[in-house]
């Protein structure tokens, strides 16, 4: 599945915005979903994901309660909504897939076959 992730911009700290990755393949609906970040300087870390079946969802602690992560399998697009922005959000945000990956796994990067290109995201105080 090949992977284009949008919605990046400027924001101010409170503030919001939606991430949007679509994926083009006949098999997304089987793919479990995640955001990872990567702020400079500093390793990609795990944001969020969802089951392939949308039922479960994971969050990183540093994001649970202010992200919400959704999907439409109908359009292929994932989505990112990020709420209560702290400048610490500050990074490059890509989406990525693996085929039936369990919750348990979804934080370990090797796991994912495909990634999009990332989009950045800057909160200013």
């Amino acid at each position: 599945v090949q992977l284009q992730a949008s919605g990046g911009g400027l924001v101010q700290a409170g503030g919001s915005l939606r991430l949007s990755c679509a994926a083009s393949g006949r098999t997304f609906s089987s793919y479990t979903m995640s955001w990872f970040r990567q702020a400079p300087g500093k390793e990609r870390e795990f944001v969020g994901a969802i089951t392939s079946s949308g039922s479960a969802t994971r969050y990183a602690d540093s994001v649970k309660g202010r992200f919400t992560i959704s999907r439409d399998d109908g359009k292929g697009t994932v989505h990112l909504q990020m709420d209560s922005l702290k400048p610490e959000d500050t990074a490059v945000y890509y989406c990525a897939a693996a085929p039936g990956l369990r919750l348990q796994y979804v934080p370990r990067i090797t796991y994912y076959n495909s990634w999009g290109q990332g989009t950045q995201v800057t909160v200013s105080s």
